[in-house]
């Protein structure tokens, strides 16, 4: 049985009839059309379905829809200014060439937008803590690394 649920997600305000206990990640890429965050297991364990709930990077395969409706939900999507310019975190990964297959992409992006919030001077240590929630089988850690220490260097000042 669907119900009406009431969602601020990327700065808008989306009204949508759905199973109150749909994930969240279903409902943003199938009644969104917000493909950023990915299905990867299912068990909130690879964080390739990672968004910013309040700022704090989470990973949306298996929290309800419902669970989520006085938050801010930010995608991969909402990370860009209005006019197309890419977050920093966004523009020193493309820099940094740090996408192999790109499947983990949205999860270490996320996840590096919110550790810089918390922690914008962060070094190697706490990046590497920081970025080990989600799981990249392709080997590009290296350039992701990078590419977060590129972001902290290059954060507007």
């Amino acid at each position: 049985m669907t119900k009406p649920v009431t969602l601020n997600v990327n700065g808008k305000k989306h009204t949508l009839e759905t199973d109150p206990d749909a994930p969240l990640l279903y409902v943003l890429r199938n009644q969104l059309a917000l493909n950023g965050p990915k299905y990867g297991c299912g068990l909130q364990q690879c964080g390739a379905c990672m968004v910013l709930l309040d700022g704090k990077a989470e990973p949306s395969c298996m929290i309800p829809v419902t669970a989520v409706t006085n938050k801010l939900i930010v995608t991969l999507e909402g990370l860009a200014k209005a006019d197309g310019t890419l977050h920093p975190v966004q523009q020193a990964f493309l820099d940094e060439q740090a996408a192999q297959c790109g499947y983990c992409l949205n999860g270490m992006v996320i996840s590096a937008v919110a550790l810089l919030k918390a922690a914008p001077n962060a070094g190697e240590q706490t990046i590497r803590q920081g970025m080990q929630r989600v799981l990249c089988r392709c080997g590009s850690q290296a350039r992701v690394l990078r590419a977060v220490k590129r972001a902290v260097k290059n954060k507007p000042r």
